[in-house]
């Protein structure tokens, strides 16, 4: 909990930090400031980091780790493209998905075979691990999808400006540490896990339900509260996972098994933005083809300079940043600018159609990683490494 409250102060700050550099600086400041930063963190580790006993030299498997590479990169890229540059069914995107699925094979065959593989296949003969991993996927998928398309639609709908934006979303994170620390005070109290599992992720996917019914009239206060319910849940479930895996493997499987419920729930989120981004694409040029078929602008018969001006409307950057459409509002002739006005509005109103569609489908994934949760089996935490053997002994028995 107090790890994973870190990491929300953390998401407060940052988005706090990169609308203001959006709004008065170059947005390239928002990377130059990583290295700052990355280098105080390198420091720290390097002189505060916990030094522990060497144990016995094991060998790398870089063969599996190049397969497990070539596994997801082309999996990401074909999730990333399919529907936006290149169709679903063009030969590019089944090209990478067949590129993935002969290169897990591989790896697959090279895991079972190697001395110390980069993810053990007997893991998943252990139901939790297993579980919590399908269900880390699938809340990856749901929550850092949606995330990602939140401030869009309070920049892109709402028009409010980047720094604005990371305020109305800050009761998320700040929810979030709230509900991570009253999760793991529970779970220190009780040792229960599983109740709490589920509790948070349905809080979660009342919390997306609620942003997909957002307009283009909902208040910036009523969004906030849609997103403090999501943080609440966000914070009460979503760290349990982890904690599940950890404790349903023996120690020295420990460190591969948290890699691993990492790279699911990363991989997971993702492929969640791609999936997403697709929907949203389509959904608003189809919105936007509604629009076009029922306007009487004819846009061709404009002067060049103001249908330039007017087709920079159709780059949604264009339309999240209230100092460009400012700009470009004014630059028009004044016998269009409530023209301009009126294609604004409906321009925020597909996009808001668009980013609901998005939060609806991201609840019902997070509904199927709630079903998932339900076949999670609970079993006793153990209080420390020194015990681990002897409670996964019996742990294995339960599994």
């Amino acid at each position: 909990g107090l790890l994973s409250a870190v990491y929300g102060i953390s998401s407060v700050l940052g988005p706090i930090l990169g609308g203001y550099i959006v709004d008065n600086l170059e947005w390239h400041w928002v990377f130059w400031i990583f290295l700052p930063l990355g280098i105080a963190a390198f420091t720290l580790i390097l002189k505060l980091f916990p030094k522990t006993a060497k144990s016995e030299a094991y060998s790398i498997d870089y063969l599996g780790s190049l397969f497990l590479t070539t596994t997801l990169v082309p999996l990401l890229l074909a999730f990333s493209w399919a529907g936006t540059k290149y169709a679903w069914s063009s030969v590019q995107i089944i090209g990478l998905f067949a590129s993935s699925v002969l290169s897990l094979l591989i790896f697959l065959f090279i895991q079972g075979k190697a001395k110390n593989p980069v993810l053990p296949l007997f893991l998943f003969k252990n139901s939790i691990f297993t579980i919590s991993n399908m269900v880390g996927l699938t809340l990856g998928a749901g929550m850092f999808g949606a995330i990602m398309y939140m401030p869009y639609f309070v920049q892109g709908v709402l028009g409010f400006s980047a720094t604005a934006s990371s305020y109305i979303i800050m009761p998320l994170m700040i929810a979030y540490v709230i509900g991570n620390m009253a999760s793991g005070n529970l779970i220190t109290r009780t040792g229960k896990y599983k109740i709490l599992a589920i509790v948070g992720l349905l809080i979660m996917t009342g919390g997306l339900y609620l942003l997909s019914t957002m307009g283009l009239d909902t208040a910036k206060w009523t969004i906030m509260g849609f997103l403090m319910v999501m943080g609440i849940g966000m914070g009460l479930g979503m760290p349990i996972f982890s904690l599940a895996v950890q404790n349903s493997v023996e120690q020295r499987n420990l460190g591969v098994a948290t890699a691993a419920s990492q790279l699911f729930r990363s991989l997971g989120g993702t492929i969640g933005v791609s999936v997403f981004s697709t929907i949203l694409a389509n959904r608003l040029k189809d919105r936007m083809s509604e629009m076009s078929a029922s306007t009487s602008l004819d846009v061709s018969k404009l002067d060049p300079e103001v249908a330039k001006s007017l087709s920079e409307l159709k780059n949604i950057q264009t339309i999240m940043d209230p100092d460009k459409l400012e700009q470009i509002h004014k630059s028009l002739p004044a016998d269009l600018q409530q023209v301009f006005v009126q294609l604004l509005h409906a321009l925020r109103d597909a996009f808001s159609y668009s980013i609901s569609g998005v939060f609806l489908i991201a609840a019902i994934i997070m509904l199927v990683a709630t079903l998932l949760t339900l076949f999670l089996k609970e079993i006793p935490l153990r209080s420390s490494s020194k015990n681990s053997v002897v409670a996964t002994e019996g742990q294995e028995q339960i599994i």
